[in-house]
């Protein structure tokens, strides 16, 4: 299942950069790292 782990992986590190070409701000960028945070928190959860 490691193979599994690198894909979310890769992909999270994918959305996060699209994030963070999507904010034109630093207050932005603060928000989207937070919500990215907030969506891990809630996958670890479960």
């Amino acid at each position: 299942m490691p193979y599994r782990r690198n894909i979310i992986y890769l992909c999270l590190a994918l959305s996060f950069l699209l994030s963070l070409s999507a904010c034109n701000t630093m207050e932005g960028v603060g928000e989207d790292v937070q919500k990215a945070g907030q969506w891990i928190e809630e996958k670890a959860k479960k």
